[in-house]
């Protein structure tokens, strides 16, 4: 890794959908580590711990994926999801059935394959889940996760878990005033509470204090081939919504593989309302009105993402009075 310049570093990192910050930190050592394995390259079996990763994982989950076995998000670690359909694949293909990806699952991989028509089996499962879960807040599970110790992004948290558990919704905030969790346990929070939906809330900065307004990210990966279907439509109802509502620059959604995205379960975004670093942006946020509006949109997105088409409103028209009118509600 020493041998890497700044600008094979930045390329590497923008490739990977990481943070491009030209050296070489811990999740960008991890993701070169990743890098070097190509399916064939060694035997892949679940280990309890540490999880095996790479992007020989990812292609084997690609793979399998492709040919209808459900081995979740490809993500590129082999969990027990990965050997689970491993072992589906290897009964269906008359191998023995170990949840180990040696050779010969390996070549029975590449004699097997088919590409299901219309889509990814896991892209059109995961759309089908959220379709199937009706319009009703009421029986979702929500979690907030307002970033660090930002008194603001927190309050924008608590302004919106109010407005959400008025509709019926489930509402859980990963940290509370005064703690504040490690990414990874407010990624473990995440998982087990089974939610149906993650908003990570934040502040962007910037040297330059020019730099302003909001962004959208949730999980892609340009090297694993993969994206999170809701996740991509979430993030895209979220920045429209808040740009239509407020003043705030339209600085686009993007698809990134960061570990908050990449390992939570269930379709996950990473919301930037502004700039620290921007006056401008700070003088909104510092506004009380602004942060209910912020609110507002959130919650108008979040029902936009389970409303049929058909049910669906203009961007920016929805009022949460209308969802109560319509009885959209507890």
């Amino acid at each position: 890794m020493s041998e890497l310049s700044e600008a094979q570093i930045r390329s590497f990192q923008q490739s990977r959908g990481l943070s491009i910050t030209g050296l070489v930190d811990a999740v960008t050592a991890r993701a070169l580590e990743e890098a070097k394995w190509k399916l064939g390259d060694r035997s892949l079996n679940f280990q309890s711990t540490p999880l095996m990763r790479g992007d020989d994982v990812a292609a084997l989950q690609s793979r399998l994926t492709e040919m209808g076995f459900d081995c979740g998000r490809v993500d590129g670690i082999y969990g027990q999801r990965s050997e689970l359909a491993v072992k589906e694949f290897q009964r269906s293909a008359g191998l023995v059935v170990d949840g180990k990806c040696g050779p010969e699952t390996i070549i029975g991989l590449l004699r097997l394959t088919r590409i299901v028509s219309g889509g990814t089996p896991s892209a059109m499962r995961e759309s089908a889940t959220q379709r199937n879960r009706g319009p009703a807040l009421a029986n979702k599970v929500i979690v907030l996760n307002p970033a660090g110790d930002d008194t603001l992004i927190y309050d924008v948290a608590l302004r919106t878990e109010g407005r959400l558990l008025a509709l019926g919704a489930s509402v859980f905030l990963t940290r509370g005033v005064s703690n504040s969790p490690t990414e990874t346990e407010r990624i473990a929070f995440t998982n087990q509470s089974g939610a149906d939906l993650m908003i990570s809330l934040h502040r962007d900065s910037y040297v330059n204090e020019l730099a302003h307004g909001a962004a959208t990210y949730f999980y892609g990966s340009d090297a694993h081939g993969v994206h999170s279907i809701v996740g991509e439509r979430f993030a895209s109802l979220v920045q429209r919504e808040i740009c239509a509502r407020t003043d705030l620059v339209n600085c686009r959604t993007h698809a990134k593989a960061w570990d908050l995205l990449r390992l939570t379960r269930a379709p996950a975004v990473h919301i930037n309302l502004g700039y620290v670093t921007s006056p401008s942006d700070v003088e909104r946020i510092s506004r009380s009105d602004f942060r209910d509006v912020i609110a507002e949109a959130l919650v108008i997105a979040i029902q936009r993402l389970y409303l049929a088409a058909e049910d669906d409103a203009k961007t920016g028209t929805l009022r949460i009075a209308d969802l109560r009118k319509a009885g959209i509600r507890r």
